[in-house]
């Protein structure tokens, strides 16, 4: 599995808006913003975002399980859990 790097724009590009836009859009991976050579800003699609924030929330969530267990806490069957949130939140889930 390759991860593509981020593609790097001079902050001067950032003149063609519908270009950036295009490009932003279109890129599967941020775009680093540079000026004077330095990184100084990140843009992204608004999808591109919104996968980064979910995998960022599920890893949160799975450290956060992670260290229950070793704080003692006993590990849940799937099964078992999503059981336990029917009795608790009703059918819907």
């Amino acid at each position: 599995m390759t991860t593509q790097l981020p593609k790097i724009l001079p902050v001067n590009e950032l003149k063609n808006t519908a270009s950036i836009m295009k490009t932003c859009k279109e890129s599967p991976v941020p775009i680093v913003i540079t000026k004077n050579g330095y990184g100084e800003a990140v843009l992204m699609s608004v999808k591109l975002y919104e996968e980064m924030f979910a995998k960022m929330q599920a890893a949160a969530e799975i450290n956060a399980g992670l260290g229950e267990i070793e704080s003692g806490a006993e590990p849940m069957e799937g099964k078992e859990f999503f059981n336990s949130m029917r009795d608790k939140y009703g059918k819907q889930i």
